[in-house]
């Protein structure tokens, strides 16, 4: 049991998220492919590793940390029946106005500004990639807040990336100069 006077350390955190979304079949190179389609256009340069690496760095945020801990939480408990009613029945469903499942991933987003949060609304919207794959209710599984918590990620490192880009860009840089100088 947690004694109250400690701070939980950041490393069990990181470990607890990472293994959160291993266990609801998210593996981070899915949610990079993500960042690749959003970023491609954009950056001709760019390779899916380092959108994978800026995944890697985005779930080093605690806010993102948080959102995914608790949403997942919260869709296991649903699984499980354990939520009361009419919350169970609520989150089961999906229910489209429901929106607290928006409201904690879009909290989260706001860490990488306004691009993040366009991004975000897009991947909403349009369900790219694995974001599509949970969303669509496949057996018993509920994944109302987890379709939203990647398309959190995904997005906060798509503007990562941009934001990189541009900085790269006024250095008369381009990513594979810095490719190239990490080897």
């Amino acid at each position: 049991m947690f004694d109250g006077k400690s701070k939980v350390r950041s490393e069990v955190i990181a470990v607890a998220t990472k293994e959160a979304l291993q266990r609801r079949g998210v593996e981070l190179l899915d949610i990079a492919k993500i960042v690749y389609e959003m970023q491609a256009p954009y950056n001709e340069e760019l390779q899916l590793e380092q959108c994978e690496d800026s995944v890697v760095n985005v779930l080093k945020k605690r806010e993102l940390q948080h959102a995914i801990l608790v949403g997942i939480e919260l869709d296991e408990l649903c699984e499980q029946g354990k939520l009361s009613t009419p919350l169970q029945e609520i989150v089961e469903s999906d229910e489209g106005l429901f929106g607290v499942d928006e409201t904690i991933a879009l909290g989260a987003v706001f860490t990488y500004g306004s691009i993040a949060v366009t991004t975000f609304g897009h991947l909403d919207k349009n369900k790219v990639g694995i974001i599509n794959d949970l969303d669509t209710k496949k057996g018993n599984k509920v994944h109302t807040f987890l379709d939203d918590l990647v398309a959190s990620v995904a997005s906060c490192a798509a503007a990562r990336i941009a934001h990189r880009s541009r900085d790269l860009e006024e250095a008369g840089l381009t990513f594979d100069d810095v490719k190239d100088a990490a080897k």
